[in-house]
């Protein structure tokens, strides 16, 4: 059985010694600053985490109309059936009204073509040992159908980085789409760093190793 966010069941040879040194250390700088993939990513990325960066006490997430997701799912790759070295999402609270909710049986649908990053329609969370909760990345999601009614004949983007298009198999086991109608989501890790790139939908530096299962403090 599928289930949804809304509703409890319903991803050369030829270098010199020192060139390859150089080579070296410019992909471990890249790699250890957490906003560097490219200098205009980072910029983006500054200008998000200073809009966002209240909403690390989810107090004020509640408070300002994010909900959080009422199967209380820790969202991995596995679970999208996607490879496990992918990482994680973590636990969302969402915004229904910037999602434009018109539904959630059999599946979640709306019409929210909402792509504003300084006020994210979503906030994810990672669970902490301790029960409380840590901000890691914002995201936005559109509804296809909202986004193609609107005229839209190209897929969202932001800075350049296209936003993944999720639509459930019904022949797979793993709900690929979330439980989910039709849609495009693009998350922005402005407040964890990612192997994998700062818009990318998992991260392997994240995990839900202490999700358990229910409600989470607001500490």
């Amino acid at each position: 059985m599928k289930c949804n966010r809304f509703h409890l069941c319903h991803r050369l040879d030829d270098f010199s010694w020192s060139e390859n040194l150089c080579a070296g250390a410019l992909a471990g700088s890249l790699l250890a600053l957490p906003f560097s993939a490219a200098a205009e990513d980072a910029a983006e990325i500054a200008q998000i985490r200073a809009a966002t960066e209240r909403f690390q006490d989810v107090k004020v997430a509640l408070a300002e109309g994010y909900m959080p997701d009422p199967t209380n799912m820790c969202v991995t790759a596995e679970m999208e059936g996607q490879p496990a070295e992918r990482g994680v999402m973590g636990i969302h609270y969402f915004r229904p009204d910037l999602l434009g909710i018109t539904g959630t049986t059999p599946r979640v649908a709306g019409t929210g073509t909402h792509t504003d990053f300084k006020n994210p329609g979503v906030l994810v969370y990672e669970p902490q040992a301790d029960g409380s909760l840590e901000l890691v990345a914002v995201e936005n999601l559109v509804f296809e159908k909202g986004w193609k009614g609107a005229g839209k004949t190209e897929p969202p983007a932001f800075a350049g980085h296209p936003y993944v298009h999720m639509v459930d198999d019904p022949g797979t086991p793993a709900d690929e789409a979330h439980g989910f109608e039709p849609h495009y989501e693009l998350h922005a890790w402005v407040f964890r760093e990612n192997p994998n790139g700062p818009f990318e939908p998992f991260n392997p530096a994240g995990t839900c190793e202490h999700h358990q299962h229910a409600a989470h403090t607001t500490k």
